[in-house]
Order: C-alpha cells, then structure tokens, then sequence
C-alpha cells in the first residue's frame, strides 16, 4: 500500500544537465538555481524531500574550471542541495587519425553513485518517489530494481532539454522533458551572496 504523501527526491545527473542545456539552448540558462528548478518539475500533490545534485569537479581547462567552481558554489549556497562528487580519470588515448597518444580526462563513478543513493534512500524510506533529471539509461537496471523490489515506489524520469530516451521511457513510472520555460523561471540572480559574504556573479559566458 502507498503512502498517502507523496514524498519526492530529487536526483540531477548534473553533466547530463548541463550538455542538455548547452547543447540545445546555448549557454544562458546554465546558471541555474537547481533549488528554484525542482519545485517547478513536482506535481501540487508532491513534497519535494531533498535535492542531490551529482557531479564532478573538471580539472582543465583553468576557464571552464573557474566557472564550475563558481557555480558550484552558487548551488551548494542552497541549503536544500547536496553536492556529490565522482571523479575525472586522466587516460592517455591514441588519436586514430594520426596515431599520437594525447590525454583526456572522462567521468567516473556519477551514475553509479546515483544508482547507490537511490536504491539507499528507497531502502530507509526517505521517499516513496525518486524523480531522477537525467538521459543516461546507465541508471535503466537500477530504476528496474528499485520497481522489483519496491512495488509500492514511484521512479520518474524529467529529461534534460534534447536528451529523451526510449530506455528510461520505457522503465520510468512517469516522465516530462524540462522545457525553456521552466529553465527561464529557475535561473539565479546575476549576484549570488554567500554565508561569507563573499558575492558570485553569473559567468560571462552564460549571460
């Protein structure tokens, strides 16, 4: 039997977000205030629970560095969002047309530290709705063994503008895509004060 308030967590896969955003709206709404933005996914008969907002911090370039650091410090100036980190693995890659080896750096551990905290939050009870913001169907078994195990649990799947996919589709209780005008509605201010003091401002890049 389902309990009779529907209590939501909210799980972002930030980098899947963020190349959603960038890649099909451009760069100006990536100042994006994710405590504004959940509410605004959430039907009137759901409780938004917590936000956890998965990512990990870019080692280079020092720009791109800079304006995930700022902005990272931004999200986490909202008391309603915790922040949890993967890593960046450093490989060295062969380049297939003119065969020199060159370094890259690829994200680790975001999905399936999403897949550990959603099936750890269904075990304790903190929810009995996960509303996942994400287009990786890496998180597809997880959501199928949260479904098994937990029947009486809801996963809902908001898709990152541009990043729908027939996997999740089709394993979600419910799905949306996040429109323009939800992101539109959900940006910070230009300036965002800290506890410190200290002020960010919205990166050149993204106005």
């Amino acid at each position: 039997m389902r309990d009779r308030e529907e209590r939501v967590v909210v799980y972002i896969d930030g980098f899947n977000l963020y190349y959603g955003i960038r890649e099909t709206l451009g760069s100006k709404y990536l100042w994006l205030d994710l405590a504004s933005l959940s509410p605004r996914l959430l039907r009137p008969d759901q409780r938004l629970v917590t936000i956890k907002y998965f990512t990990a911090r870019m080692r280079k370039p020092p720009e791109k560095r800079k304006r995930q650091s700022d902005y990272l410090e931004a999200v986490g100036s909202t008391i309603q969002v915790e922040i949890l980190y993967g890593r960046y693995q450093r490989s060295l890659v062969e380049c297939r047309i003119c065969r020199r080896p060159y370094v890259t750096y690829t994200e680790k551990m975001t999905d399936v530290r999403m897949a550990v905290e959603l099936l750890g939050d269904v075990c304790t009870n903190l929810m009995n709705t996960a509303l996942i913001v994400t287009g990786d169907a890496d998180l597809v078994p997880a959501i199928e063994k949260v479904k098994s195990l937990f029947p009486d649990k809801r996963v809902e799947v908001a898709f990152p503008p541009g990043r729908e996919h027939n996997a999740l589709k089709s394993v979600a209780s419910a799905y949306i895509v996040i429109g323009e005008d939800r992101l539109l509605s959900s940006q910070f201010p230009e300036q965002v004060p800290k506890a410190d003091g200290f002020v960010l401002t919205r990166p050149t890049a993204w106005t």
